[in-house]
C-alpha cells in the first residue's frame, strides 16, 4: 500500500501543516539547504507525520514531527524556471547535492523561509493543503511509499521504497520530459532506521 497525495487551494496560512509548494516551517536550527551552486533548492512539501499514521499501517514512517522535501527543480516548473541555478537535472540519478530531506521530530518551534526572487518577490508557488489517503503501492500519481510506478525505476532499485513521488500538473506547469516522474528513493532498511542522508533521487520520462 501507499500513501496518495490531493492538494487543495486554501485560505489558511498552513503554518506548521502539511503543504506543498509555499514556504517550509523549518526548525530553528536548520538552515535552509542550497545546491552546490549556492542557490536555494526549491522547497516541494513538508508532511506532517501525524496526518499519515492512520495510513500507514505498515509504520514505515515515524509518526510524529515533520518530514521535508526539497530539489533542484524549478527548471521544470514554468511559473519558476526562471530562478534555477546552472546545474540542470535530467534524467537518471541526480547528484546528492540537487537534492534535500530533512527530518524533524518536532513541529513546534519552526520558522518559515520565504525565498524570493531578485525582484525580492516570492521565489515559490502558493501552498496548497495536502489531502492524504490508502491507495495501491503501484499508484501512478502523487503519493508516499509504495514502490515507483515505472518498472524502470523499481527494477534498477529493487530494494528501494518510494518516499515521494512526484507527477506531472497542469495546474502548476510542472512538466517533466514526456509524462515523467520524479521519485524520492529509500532502501527498507535506510528507513527503518531513519538515515535520511541515504535517500537517492531518480527522473524517469518515456
Amino acid at each position: 500500500m501507499a500513501i496518495g497525495l490531493k492538494f487543495q487551494s486554501s485560505a489558511e496560512t498552513l503554518e506548521a501543516q502539511s503543504k506543498w509548494w509555499g514556504a517550509p516551517d523549518l526548525p530553528l536550527d536548520v538552515d535552509y539547504p542550497c545546491a552546490s551552486d549556492g542557490e536555494p533548492l526549491l522547497f516541494i512539501c513538508q508532511i506532517r507525520l501525524e496526518d499519515i499514521a492512520q495510513y500507514d499501517t505498515e509504520n514505515q514512517l515515524p509518526h510524529k514531527g515533520m518530514l521535508y522535501f526539497f530539489a533542484d527543480m524549478a527548471e521544470y516548473v514554468a511559473p519558476l524556471e526562471g530562478i534555477s541555478g546552472e546545474e540542470h537535472n535530467g534524467l537518471g540519478e541526480w547528484s546528492e547535492s540537487c537534492f534535500k530531506v530533512i527530518y524533524s521530530p518536532t513541529c513546534e518551534n519552526l520558522e518559515t523561509f520565504a525565498i524570493v526572487d531578485d525582484d525580492d518577490e516570492p521565489a515559490f508557488l502558493e501552498a496548497e493543503k495536502i489531502e492524504f489517503s490508502t491507495v495501491e503501492g503501484g499508484y501512478d500519481s502523487f503519493k508516499l511509499l509504495g514502490r515507483p510506478y515505472y518498472d524502470e525505476i523499481a527494477e534498477q532499485y529493487p530494494d528501494d521504497v518510494c518516499l515521494l513521488q512526484i507527477d506531472e500538473s497542469d495546474e502548476w506547469g510542472l512538466r517533466l520530459y514526456d509524462c515523467g516522474m520524479i521519485c524520492f528513493l529509500i532502501s527498507k532498511q535506510a528507513l527503518a532506521e531513519q538515515r535520511w542522508d541515504e535517500v537517492k533521487v531518480y527522473f524517469h520520462s518515456f
